[in-house]
């Protein structure tokens, strides 16, 4: 079985949830109920540093406020 996350030539986005979490997303997979994108189609290495530079909080927004 091959790890989708581990293919450094394929196409991610960045997901993000209602709690502020974010994920880093193959683009040829649906997005799962609850996610929406944050950071459209790119290399799997700029969609790690969009997150690391927006993530810098990483507690749940629920218990943030």
């Amino acid at each position: 079985m091959i790890n989708l996350l581990d293919d450094g030539d394929g196409t991610f986005i960045v997901l993000m949830n209602a709690e502020g979490q974010y994920s880093l997303w193959p683009e040829r997979v649906a997005v799962p109920n609850g996610w929406g994108m944050v950071h459209p189609v790119d290399t799997r290495q700029n969609c790690f540093s969009f997150i690391e530079a927006e993530w810098t909080d990483m507690r749940p927004a629920s218990i943030r406020q």
